[in-house]
């Protein structure tokens, strides 16, 4: 019998939890952002589920519910598995939005267009509408559509996020209405989502590009030098791993794929390739010699985003406490 998307949507939801808060994690790893949402916001509608209909559903986790018992699910059991699935920052953001309403549906479908389609959908908007969408979309989506802006609307747009203390429940139904989309479930109980702020700024212009960056940081040093240091203290480049320890490095390499690391390498410093050769074994350093000497003209985009790739890994294990950053930071031509 076939089956339809919302009743899928139900079914996955209840068998994610019986399957426990472990494994669900780990299926929730491997699902994109609106997955994810869709789930949780699935899961925490679950209030009671019949034994025989869970059974019906799946024999083999017969185990995980207790003879008789139905099936439920609380907030801290969402909480604990969507956490132990995305780490706590992308949780707590997650988790805010699922069980306090769904303010930020109406964005959620920026998600999955590209820089330039959102863009264009929402650079005629008021810039502190526009601050407001970007803090929700991930850092280098963020940084690609700021850079399509005008030279205006980008500088202006840049400080209202560095400048925003996290975003009221008014702001995200403007937010909604700027996307001419109906807000779902949203409530005036809803707090502050903590969103924005000096960090939030300094990693969407990691993506941004060299030019827009000095343009931007500039623009910010005028209005306040103190606030433009600070965002520029908190940024983190390619070049930036030079002061990364040697175990950082190290742990760094197991998470990167070695054509990932020679494109990423065209670009950088002799200093920063030598920090990586000698965290390597003397015949993984030699053969990665070989293949950046061999390796023809690319184009800096090319290497750029690599390099973004291999930022986004060094914050993830920043992030769980296995390395330590610090941090400061190109248009496209042949290197």
């Amino acid at each position: 019998m076939a089956t339809g998307p919302e009743e899928g949507l139900e079914k996955s939801a209840m068998l994610l939890l019986s399957l426990g808060e472990d494994a669900a994690a780990e299926v929730l790893k491997h699902l994109g952002p609106r997955e994810v949402q869709k789930l949780g916001h699935a899961m925490a509608g679950i209030k009671s589920v019949p034994r025989e209909r869970v059974e019906a559903l799946i024999g083999e986790v017969e185990q995980h519910t207790a003879k008789g018992a139905a099936l439920s699910a609380d907030e801290n059991m969402i909480r604990a598995m969507l956490t132990k699935a995305l780490g706590d920052d992308k949780a707590a953001n997650l988790i805010g939005r699922i069980l306090q309403g769904g303010d930020t549906a109406g964005i959620e479908s920026l998600k999955w267009m590209d820089a330039a389609t959102v863009a264009d959908l929402i650079k005629n908007e008021h810039p502190q509408i526009v601050a407001t969408i970007l803090v929700h979309l991930e850092y280098d989506h963020a940084g690609e559509i700021l850079k399509l802006f005008s030279e205006r609307l980008r500088n202006d747009v840049l400080l209202r996020i560095a400048t925003l203390d996290g975003v009221q429940p008014v702001a995200l139904r403007e937010l909604n209405e700027a996307m001419t989309r109906m807000m779902a479930g949203a409530s005036a109980s809803v707090k502050k989502a903590a969103m924005g702020g000096i960090r939030h700024a300094a990693e969407i212009l990691n993506f941004v590009g060299q030019a827009a960056e000095t343009s931007i940081v500039d623009n910010v040093r005028e209005y306040d030098p103190d606030l433009a240091q600070k965002i520029l203290d908190e940024m983190f480049v390619f070049e930036n791993l030079l002061d990364v320890e040697d175990r950082g490095i190290q742990l760094l390499l197991r998470e990167i794929q070695s054509d990932s690391l020679i494109l990423a390498l065209k670009g950088a410093s002799p200093e920063l390739r030598e920090k990586i050769f000698k965290n390597m074994s003397q015949r993984a350093a030699e053969m990665l010699r070989e293949d950046l000497e061999s390796k023809g003209p690319v184009r800096l985009s090319e290497v750029e985003a690599e390099q973004k790739e291999i930022i986004k890994i060094a914050r993830r294990l920043a992030d769980e406490g296995q390395i330590q950053l610090g941090g400061k930071g190109s248009e496209d031509q042949m290197i």
